[in-house]
């Protein structure tokens, strides 16, 4: 087991944020949070980073407590995050402990991973939407992480960048063996990114139900199978699908 969450509590003024969270992790897997905005996604993501630390409850990586941030955890937001004046290659740097040709290397390959291999000497303000967040995971990924953190990473994208890059992040985790926890409003995104899909409702946000993907990858984005499961979740979401 990669994460292990137990009765993570963590409640802000107006009843924001999460209540009584429990959920593990096994490594390879792709869990996706799912739930209305306010119902506390981020915030366990944010906990599970190491970013908040006023929380209830436990949160172990691989047997760790999480009291701050984590070498084993590396994170992608949902806005690059980028520094525009490093160019593409010294952000991926950015952080590296190893020496400077080493540094190199390794930020070269995850550009390559994430097809901006002859994009490394631009700067962020000659980059795209989709090329900034390309950026973001291969630094996210240049850190080694045994665990990816992904906070909405594609939700200010136009529709085809945004299966282009949940194809991508698909391609790396089965290159490089990924486990990934992510929050996404987007059930679609979740269905076909997802192995494991836990919705959260209320306020503060608590487990309301798990939903199991078990159709394999790659998956066909209108089967029916997810129809299904969309249905499923739309209805535990208390949303009626609209029918044409």
């Amino acid at each position: 087991m990669i994460l292990e969450i137990d009765r993570l509590t963590r409640i802000f003024e107006g009843n924001n944020g999460v209540k009584n969270v429990s959920f593990n992790v096994k490594k390879g897997e792709i869990i996706g949070l799912l739930g209305k905005s306010g119902s506390g996604k981020s915030t366990i993501l944010r906990t599970i980073a190491g970013l908040d630390q006023g929380y209830q409850g436990k949160i172990q990586i691989h047997g760790d407590t999480i009291n701050g941030p984590h070498k084993e955890i590396g994170v992608v937001f949902q806005e690059a995050r980028l520094f525009p004046w490093l160019t593409v290659l010294e952000n991926v740097e950015f952080g590296l402990t190893n020496g400077k040709k080493d540094n190199e290397e390794i930020a070269r390959f995850f550009l390559k991973q994430v097809g901006l291999g002859d994009a490394e000497n631009l700067y962020v303000k000659q980059l795209s939407g989709g090329m900034a967040q390309r950026v973001a995971i291969a630094r996210a990924l240049a850190a080694n992480p045994g665990l990816l953190l992904m906070d909405e990473p594609f939700s200010a994208l136009d529709a085809f960048t945004k299966m282009q890059l949940q194809d991508l992040v698909l391609d790396i985790w089965q290159e490089q063996k990924l486990t990934v926890v992510m929050v996404t409003h987007d059930i679609d995104e979740a269905l076909y990114l997802c192995d494991r899909i836990i919705v959260l409702a209320g306020k503060p946000g608590e487990i309301d139900r798990e939903f199991h993907i078990a159709e394999q990858r790659p998956r066909n984005r209108g089967s029916e199978l997810l129809a299904r499961k969309k249905s499923e979740i739309l209805e535990s979401l208390q949303i009626e699908s609209v029918r044409i």
